[in-house]
């Protein structure tokens, strides 16, 4: 079964209940566009949707109490990290068509195969089905559609989208269940082999929603810049993890130590700050070849809270 028709197996389940979720379904262009947050309430299933979707299936997601702070934290564990974090979970996909922009993700990128990382990891497929996940709270329009598809093989048949802003129940969960992504990404960014990556666990605490866009999107990065904690289970040089561990947690960035909120008003822009920093606060390594572990980085309770309005 491809990434794709593993992620169209939960997309069907969301429609089939989407009065339980909360998710709104509709026709745009010849695509399924799924409303999991913006004209909608949506829901903490629908995260759990969106979230499973983004990993293509291939990884566990709940919620789980948290440590950080105490409440609700994202959890996910994954055995096949490489292709359910990277080839499909991590949102490579810049969509921008006049005035609209979403960061795109999901098991259609795997499809569409374009992003340079694809160059150097498995997961690049071909599927009847295209399915994926936007961060907006615009609906995609047909001239989005006809984009994208342009950008998909022939043999996608159909094309499924699920939609929600940071600043929503469902956005807020689909972007903290992405701390394994993290990791595994920064890795890759520090020429780790990650195909010695064998199997990923992670969790970081579940902000308060907010309906401002800036601060919701700055809640669901420190969460795991700042409270996430990821352990990997690989097969590597104990000396070689020594020596990079210290580079992969968020605490490695000169950026480290504000708020991202403050950061994006710092910069003005996203794509200054330092992409570094996209990690999580915690990364602990077990070696499978000699059972030694190596532990990384640090949480801030005191950042979490003050990113989170609890102070």
């Amino acid at each position: 079964m491809t990434l794709n028709d593993r992620a169209l197996a939960v997309a069907d389940e969301l429609e089939r209940n989407a009065d339980r979720y909360r998710v709104a379904v509709s026709k745009v262009g010849g695509a399924r566009v799924i409303d999991c947050g913006g004209a909608v309430t949506g829901s903490l299933g629908a995260g759990l949707a969106m979230a499973r979707v983004c990993l293509a299936d291939l990884g566990d997601v709940a919620y789980v109490p948290g440590t950080v702070l105490g409440g609700p934290a994202v959890q996910v564990t994954t055995d096949d990290p490489v292709r359910a974090c990277l080839a499909s979970q991590y949102a490579g996909w810049q969509v921008s068509v006049g005035k609209f922009f979403a960061m795109g993700s999901g098991p259609m990128r795997a499809l569409a195969a374009r992003e340079e990382l694809f160059q150097h990891i498995p997961g690049k497929e071909e599927a009847r089905v295209a399915v994926g996940v936007l961060e907006t709270r615009k609906h995609p329009t047909e001239d989005v559609i006809a984009h994208l598809v342009s950008k998909l093989p022939e043999c996608a048949e159909s094309l499924t989208l699920l939609v929600a802003p940071a600043s929503s129940l469902a956005g807020t969960v689909q972007v903290v269940a992405r701390s394994v992504e993290t990791a595994l990404h920064k890795l890759h960014e520090l020429k780790f082999d990650v195909a010695q990556v064998v199997s990923g666990y992670g969790t970081a605490p579940l902000p308060p929603v907010s309906p401002d866009e800036i601060t919701a999107i700055g809640r669901t990065n420190d969460a795991i810049l700042y409270g996430g904690a990821v352990t990997l289970w690989v097969r590597a040089d104990d000396e070689q993890l020594a020596a990079l561990g210290p580079k992969v947690p968020s605490a490695a960035s000169p950026d480290h130590g504000a708020p991202f909120a403050e950061l994006f008003a710092r910069y003005g822009d996203f794509y200054k700050i330092d992409p570094l920093l996209f990690a999580p606060a915690e990364v602990e390594f077990r070696n499978l070849k000699t059972g030694r572990c190596h532990r990384f980085g640090r949480s801030e309770p005191g950042l979490v809270r003050k990113s989170f309005g609890l102070e």
